[in-house]
C-alpha cells in the first residue's frame, strides 16, 4: 500500500477539521507495535481524520513513523507538530440497508386547545403520535384510514 496524496489547498483543509480534534491514539516506548497500527487503522475506519500522539523525543523517529503509518494504512500525512501527527483517509461507504415494510417513527405533537372565553389560559398538552397516527384540526387523534380499492361496478359508467 502507499500513502495518499494531498493537494497543499486539502492539506490546509485537513489541518482546520483537525485543529479542534483530540488524539484518539497514543504511542509510547514500544513503537509501532502491530496493535498500535491496527488500532489507528480502526480509528481511521472510524473517523476518516485523526491525531495521534507519540511520546517519543526524536523528530526523525516522528516523521519516520508518519511516513510509516501513511504507507502501512493507506493514509495521507496531514501535518507533524511538536509531537503530534494528523492522519487522513476517506472514510469508506456505509451501506445503508432500506426496508420497505418499516412505518413512520412516532413523534411528540404539542395541541394547544384555547378556550371559548378569551379570560383563561389555553391547554397545552404533549401527545406521542404514531406512525398511522394524525392530529385532526380539533385537537383529536385519529388513525389514517388506508385507501380501499374501489369496486369495479362504481368505476364502470354505463
Amino acid at each position: 500500500m502507499s500513502a495518499l496524496l494531498l493537494t497543499p489547498a486539502q492539506r490546509k483543509e485537513h489541518r482546520a477539521g483537525a485543529h479542534h480534534l483530540d488524539p484518539v491514539v497514543m504511542i509510547g516506548g514500544e513503537g509501532l507495535t502491530p496493535a498500535v497500527v491496527q488500532e489507528i487503522d480502526r480509528a481511521l475506519t472510524a473517523h476518516g481524520l485523526i491525531k495521534v500522539r507519540v511520546f517519543s523525543d526524536d523528530r526523525a523517529a516522528r516523521e519516520a513513523m508518519l511516513a510509516n503509518l501513511a504507507d502501512q494504512l493507506s493514509a495521507a500525512p496531514v501535518q507533524h507538530i511538536g509531537k503530534l501527527l494528523v492522519l487522513w483517509r476517506p472514510m469508506p461507504e456505509k451501506a445503508k440497508a432500506e426496508r420497505g415494510d418499516r412505518a413512520p417513527a412516532p413523534r411528540v405533537v404539542k395541541i394547544v386547545k384555547f378556550a371559548k372565553s378569551g379570560s383563561t389560559r389555553p391547554q397545552v398538552k404533549k401527545v406521542r403520535v404514531l406512525g398511522n397516527e394524525r392530529v385532526t384540526p380539533g385537537g383529536n387523534i385519529k388513525r389514517v384510514k388506508k385507501k380501499r380499492p374501489t369496486s369495479v361496478k362504481k368505476t364502470v359508467a354505463d
